[in-house]
């Protein structure tokens, strides 16, 4: 995948330490899914938080994003126009997507940080967010 903002499979602790270091609102990236194969994670930090989306590749190379239930399902031909949606204010993320987070090394194979975390980031039992409407 040809995204400086895709980290491939990078863990959920270190996605929360580069995404949290800064302390700065809207810091994104993708990365793959730990417990879903074949679907990615949209990851956005927000008031000292990681809020993860799952998008789905389906047929024909389209993406989706997951939301809530009732929500119109909405469909994208390709990454960058489902990441340029969210790039604007009010499309259902808890903040809009301001600066993704480049990986610094090829992603096939990351190396875990030996980073900690403190306890005040870690996120509550509920993993994954859906979009508002």
């Amino acid at each position: 995948m040809d995204l400086p903002y895709y980290h491939g499979p990078l863990s959920k602790r270190d996605c929360e330490t580069l995404l949290l270091k800064e302390g700065v609102d809207g810091n994104f990236l993708l990365r793959d899914s730990e417990s879903m194969p074949g679907v990615l994670c949209l990851c956005v930090s927000f008031k000292n938080m990681v809020y993860t989306y799952r998008i789905f590749k389906e047929k024909h190379g389209y993406y989706q994003i997951q939301t809530t239930e009732g929500t119109k399902r909405q469909v994208f031909p390709n990454l960058k126009e489902l990441i340029s949606k969210y790039e604007k204010p009010n499309q259902g993320l808890v903040v809009h997507l301001l600066k993704p987070i480049k990986r610094t090394s090829p992603c096939l194979r990351w190396r875990r940080s030996k980073i900690q975390l403190d306890s005040i980031y870690e996120n509550s039992n509920s993993d994954y967010v859906d979009p508002l409407p």
